[in-house]
């Protein structure tokens, strides 16, 4: 093909992409807050972020896992508050819902009144399904609006990476026999790696 040929072929050119349209906060809990199709619908900056759910069914145990052992420190007296499966949150502006999120008592009640409370103390589990631009902006959300501790945890590599401090700006990367503490939220609220990503048994089929 002759220079002048290949200079007459024209490319077909994309549409420029759309962007997003905004809706009101009114509008998304009315189309999407009680969708029930796998998928995890969150409100930011006005349009809404569709992505897979956080947790699959393969991941339960480790909702669980933790729920049983902050049950038994409560118990004991040494939590308080509550763990809860993927609440409707806002973190300033931006509405989240994270996987599993530490609550007080006290800001259980507030939300009755469809407060704005943040919670010290988040844990998402981090499946194949989440992107990493995802992730980050997630954690842009939670420093922003004062989380404390964020455990990101991640079942097919055996590690938690435990994020902390001023902004979250430290994280320490645990496995095995390794501590993920909640501290300084929930002091006594700490796992071994190992422990909190233990499979259970395969029960036999029921005959």
């Amino acid at each position: 093909m002759s220079a002048t040929a290949e200079a007459n072929i024209k490319l077909p050119i994309s549409p420029p992409k759309q962007p997003a349209r905004k809706i009101s906060w009114l509008e998304f809990q009315r189309k999407y807050l009680s969708r029930e199709d796998g998928y995890k619908y969150e409100w930011l900056n006005g349009t809404v972020e569709k992505s897979k759910r956080g947790m699959d069914k393969t991941q339960l145990y480790i909702l669980r896992t933790i729920q049983n052992y902050f049950i038994e420190q409560k118990s004991q007296g040494k939590v308080s508050g509550n763990l809860v499966s993927e609440p409707d949150l806002f973190f300033l502006d931006n509405h989240r819902r994270p996987d599993i999120t530490w609550l007080t008592d006290e800001q259980i009640d507030r939300l009755t009144y469809d407060s704005k409370d943040v919670p010290a103390f988040v844990i998402e589990v981090i499946s194949t399904n989440d992107q990493i631009n995802r992730v980050e902006q997630k954690m842009d959300d939670y420093r922003a609006a004062g989380v404390q501790v964020v455990w990101h945890v991640f079942p097919l590599l055996g590690k938690v990476h435990v994020y902390g401090g001023e902004k979250l700006s430290s994280m320490q990367v645990v496995a095995g026999e390794q501590i993920c503490s909640a501290a300084p939220v929930l002091a006594a609220f700490e796992m071994k790696v190992e422990e909190l990503l233990r499979k259970p048994e395969l029960p036999p089929e029921k005959k």
